[in-house]
C-alpha cells in the first residue's frame, strides 16, 4: 500500500464513519484489507478503493467492517458495574417506590460489538429489575454489520464464561452440546430484552428513539479526532433522559464545559434532572 493509497482510505473512513486512521495505522489497514483485495482479484489497493466507491451499498459496509476494531469483554470497566449496583440501581428503586419514576428502564449500548456489553447489562437489569416485574429494554447498536450479526446470535466461546460472575453465568448462560460444544448462549429470556440496530455515530440525526436512562458509549471516542468526539457526544445527549447516565471508556473523558452534563465519577456523566436544573442549573447526584 502506497502512501497515496492509504490517504484515500484514510479520507473515506473519516467521511463515512468519523474514524481517524492515524498514519501509524497504515500497516494495520494493509493487514485488514489484503484478504478482501485478493478475494476480488484486484491488482492494487487503489483498485479496491475504486471498487468500494463503485459498489457503495454493498462494499462500503463490508470495508468498514474490516477496518473497525471490535475488542470487547463481558463486564468490562468494573468500576462502572460497581457504581450501578451500589448507587444507581438503589436510587431507581427508591424513586419508583416513591412514585417518582415508572417501573421501566431503557438502556443503549452505542457500540455493542459482538454483544458482550449489552448482554452484561441485560443480566444485571433482569436480575435486579425485570425479575421483579419492571419493564427493561436494551438497545444494542454498532456500525459494523458483521459484529451486529454475531451479537444477535448471542453465542460466544465458553472460555468467555470466566468473565461473568458465577451466579449470573449459571442463571443466564446455556452450555452448548453436540455441534455447539465449546460454546455458550444467552437464555431466551435474556435475549428477549435486547434489540439491535445499525447506527453510525458520525451521522446526524441518530436513528434511535430515546430517552434512555443509561447510555454506554465506551472505548469508541478514542477512534475520533477531538472535534469529532464532541460532535458525537452532542448527538448522543438529546437521547439521554433527565438524570440519565452516560458511561465512557476508561481512556476517555470530556473536557468541554458547554455540555449539559456533570461528572459524577471518572468517565461517568449525568444529565441534570428537571428538578436539579430548576434549583441550581447544574447540580446532579447519582446517589
Amino acid at each position: 500500500m502506497t502512501r497515496g493509497e492509504f490517504a484515500l482510505f484514510q479520507a473515506l473512513v473519516l467521511s463515512e464513519a468519523g474514524i481517524w486512521l492515524a498514519d501509524a495505522k497504515q500497516a494495520l489497514l494493509v493487514t485488514r484489507l489484503t484478504r478482501r483485495v485478493r478475494e476480488l482479484g484486484l491488482p492494487s489497493f487503489r483498485s479496491y478503493h475504486e471498487f468500494v466507491e463503485a459498489h457503495r451499498d454493498a462494499e462500503l459496509p463490508r470495508m468498514l467492517d474490516l477496518v473497525c476494531t471490535n475488542e470487547t469483554h463481558f463486564f468490562r470497566e468494573a468500576q462502572h458495574w460497581d457504581l450501578l449496583e451500589s448507587a444507581v440501581f438503589p436510587r431507581w428503586e427508591a424513586e419508583a417506590a416513591a412514585g417518582l419514576r415508572p417501573h421501566h428502564i431503557r438502556a443503549w449500548c452505542a457500540a455493542c460489538s459482538t454483544g458482550e456489553e449489552p448482554f452484561s447489562l441485560a443480566m444485571v437489569l433482569h436480575r435486579r429489575f425485570a425479575a421483579q416485574g419492571w419493564s427493561v429494554d436494551v438497545l444494542a447498536s454498532d456500525l459494523s454489520t458483521r459484529v451486529l450479526a454475531a451479537a444477535m446470535e448471542a453465542t460466544w466461546p465458553v472460555q468467555r464464561a470466566s468473565e461473568i460472575p458465577p451466579p449470573l453465568l449459571r442463571r443466564y448462560m446455556l452450555r452448548g452440546t453436540g455441534s455447539q460444544e465449546g460454546r455458550m448462549r444467552a437464555t431466551r429470556q435474556l435475549r428477549a430484552l435486547v434489540r439491535f440496530e445499525r447506527v453510525n455515530l458520525s451521522r446526524a440525526p441518530l436513528p434511535v428513539q430515546g430517552p434512555f436512562d443509561l447510555l454506554l458509549c465506551r472505548n469508541v471516542l478514542i477512534y475520533f479526532r477531538p472535534d469529532d468526539k464532541l460532535a458525537v457526544i452532542r448527538r448522543l445527549l438529546p437521547h439521554l433522559a433527565p438524570a440519565g447516565l452516560l458511561l465512557l471508556g476508561h481512556a476517555e473523558s470530556l473536557q468541554a464545559t458547554d455540555l449539559d452534563i456533570v461528572t459524577v465519577a471518572p468517565t461517568v456523566y449525568q444529565r441534570p434532572s428537571h428538578a436539579a436544573r430548576a434549583a441550581t442549573g447544574r447540580e446532579a447526584d447519582p446517589q
